[in-house]
């Protein structure tokens, strides 16, 4: 257990760059006073270190140990340009989601410039049942959801979110078949979302990359499309991540598919 949160604490700061105590509070549900000890134990150890009043960082030690860096402002810059082309590509926002402690969130969003209408799904936390995002990354980190109890706790957004722990243990199984998640109003009436996870195993199956848009305009054939282009897409840049090859978004967004077209609801 003490390691177990001193490791939800290194990757919480990792994956921040910086963090205060109420950072990591906030990701890993730790009580403050024990996070505060712990952060002072890993100081010693020259795991952190702290770079300005109340922030910290990983400490050079560490960085010693651990030569890759999987920070959200490294992620973003490595997938941000496939996303973006696959944006106006495709008149839809598209979206990189990671797991942070046991959580999934949304740090980074591209949009479309060419003038469509588009829908923006937002930055920050989501429900592991009711998001693409989310249960793209549950289907392929199953310590997600057996960390807690499950049962009773799947809030209904709308009347199309899963409630019931074996409808989405289901659902779980049939993403892992096809290879990416769908959310069809499950969180928000009128909204559709797909998303992938960067790979089935390692540090990919922590992130995904997603796409959002409306019901009328992400319809059925829509989403099996666009969830087909994600994977595509997640494989080359997961490659990337592993340092295998450098990203070509003119690869890493496969033009093989008509775009959708523009979603009803304007967000500029």
């Amino acid at each position: 257990m003490h390691l177990d949160r001193m490791t939800l604490i290194l990757e919480t700061v990792g994956q921040k760059g910086e963090a205060t105590v109420a950072d990591i509070c906030a990701h890993t549900d730790l009580p403050r006073p024990s996070a505060y000890r712990l952060v002072q134990e890993l100081v010693g150890a020259g795991l952190l270190e702290p770079v300005a009043r109340g922030r910290f960082a990983l400490g050079t030690r560490l960085k010693r140990i651990v030569r890759s860096d999987h920070s959200d402002a490294a992620l973003i810059e490595i997938v941000a340009p496939a996303l973006r082309q696959a944006s106006a590509e495709y008149g839809a926002a598209f979206f990189l989601s990671r797991q942070r402690g046991r959580a999934v969130e949304i740090i980074h969003v591209e949009t479309p410039d060419t003038g469509v209408s588009f829908l923006h799904p937002g930055l920050g936390k989501r429900p592991l049942h009711a998001c693409s995002c989310s249960k793209a990354v549950a289907a392929f980190s199953p310590d997600l959801l057996a960390s807690k109890t499950l049962e009773g706790r799947l809030k209904a957004y709308t009347e199309f979110t899963l409630t019931r722990v074996e409808d989405l243990a289901a659902e779980l199984d049939v993403i892992r078949a096809r290879g990416y998640a769908e959310c069809v109003e499950e969180i928000e009436r009128g909204m559709c979302s797909v998303a992938a996870p960067l790979a089935d195993t390692g540090p990919g199956a922590t992130m995904s990359i997603g796409a959002t848009g409306s019901i009328r305009v992400f319809t059925p054939e829509t989403r099996d499309r666009i969830g087909n282009v994600l994977c595509g897409m997640a494989r080359d840049l997961s490659r990337h991540l592993a340092g295998v090859e450098a990203v070509d978004p003119a690869t890493a967004t496969p033009r093989s598919i008509n775009r959708p077209a523009a979603s009803g609801t304007a967000v500029k």
